[in-house]
């Protein structure tokens, strides 16, 4: 006999993972959940801990938001392309800008790094805040940081371009 809220997410997990039944191989856990008599879903989580706790001893918590902070971002940008909306293109075009800002000055300031608490904490809450539909913070940080940075060394390096001459 198990507890109903245990049951209830156990419920849940199942739903979301007939939603998804390629990503969650949905066909070979039922199986294995006919051969066992234990539910899919206690596969599946064991599989799920089994790989975060691969990922987290091959690279660390720095190797955990840097997937974080990629995989997402990468899979909507892969969308954006093959959509006809320019708006989705430009969004992404602007979370990978700030993106890559970001992991230039983290790397170029490790050592400041190692020295703040939660650093990698606060890092995949900063992505997920750039990157969520809802609050869409890439667009904010480029133009309140990256652009007024940015904007006018390009602008210097526009004029300095030679010119092209005319035959």
């Amino acid at each position: 006999m198990t507890h109903p809220q245990i049951e209830q997410m156990v419920q849940k997990a199942d739903e979301f993972m007939a939603g998804y039944p390629t990503l969650c191989q949905y066909d070979r856990l039922r199986d294995l959940e006919k051969k066992t008599g234990q539910p899919k879903v206690y596969f599946f989580f064991a599989f799920v801990t089994f790989l975060s706790s691969v990922v987290y001893g091959l690279g660390g918590m720095k190797l955990v938001s840097d997937i974080f902070a990629f995989a997402y971002p990468a899979y909507m940008s892969f969308k954006a392309i093959d959509s006809a909306d320019p708006t989705d293109d430009t969004q992404w075009l602007t979370y990978w800008v700030v993106f890559a800002l970001f992991s230039i000055v983290e790397n170029v300031m490790s050592i400041l790094v190692t020295w703040i608490p939660f650093y990698y904490l606060i890092k995949c809450s900063f992505f997920a805040w750039l990157y969520h539909p809802k609050f869409m913070g890439a667009g904010l940080v480029y133009k309140q940081v990256v652009k007024p940075f940015v904007m006018p060394y390009l602008q210097v390096f526009e004029q300095s371009k030679p010119q092209k001459k005319e035959e």
